[in-house]
């Protein structure tokens, strides 16, 4: 369970295949704080550290998590977001996130504000997945609020720190970016589909 406030940016030092799976080895700055089948959210995908050496960790994404994520798009020097698991005895700063990425949408919009950035995106709907104005949705496992909602699209508005500090700032028009969408919604829009 994660919260979608990103911690560091981490950054992709080596990529090897291994049959249909890929294993990742980044940089961060809490590498050394890492443990073995500890469990980190990378642009909002949950992987699991598999390996630690000196300031490297390995993580391993399986041919499942590379079709539903932006994860295969990955290339060395990428900025990855990070975050750990949510410590069950402090704030819940952002909202649930599951660090389980439901698909990936495109950025169609990029305009800055005189300081802060109001990104569009689309996204392929089958009326599983919705956004509401106010509600959260988590874009590269930053947890953000929906600023406008459409029926196969959003935008939502960055602030400085938000850019400055999470991989927002590398974002192009056409970019793929992982999607997570709120917990509660999915459970209602599926009731309602029933």
């Amino acid at each position: 369970m994660f919260t979608g406030i990103i911690e560091a940016v981490g950054v992709i030092e080596k990529i090897e295949e291994k049959g249909s799976n890929i294993d990742f080895t980044l940089t961060c700055p809490f590498t050394q704080e890492l443990k073995i089948d500890q469990s980190l959210a990378h642009n909002g995908c949950c992987l699991t550290v598999v390996e630690i050496k000196d300031q490297q960790y390995v993580v391993t994404a399986i041919n499942e998590t590379l079709e539903k994520t932006n994860l295969g798009k990955w290339e060395l020097g990428s900025v990855v977001n990070l975050e750990r698991c949510m410590k069950m005895d402090g704030r819940l700063d952002g909202h649930i996130v599951q660090g389980h990425v439901d698909k990936t949408g495109e950025v169609t919009g990029i305009e800055n504000k005189d300081g802060s950035y109001f990104i569009t995106m689309k996204y392929d709907s089958d009326g599983s997945f919705v956004t509401v104005p106010q509600g959260s949705i988590t874009v590269n496992g930053i947890s953000l609020t929906v600023a406008k909602s459409e029926e196969t699209g959003f935008s939502v508005a960055i602030i400085p720190y938000t850019w400055e500090f999470t991989n927002m700032k590398h974002l192009k028009i056409g970019d793929k970016v992982n999607l997570e969408f709120d917990i509660i919604g999915k459970y209602i829009a599926r009731l309602i589909k029933k």
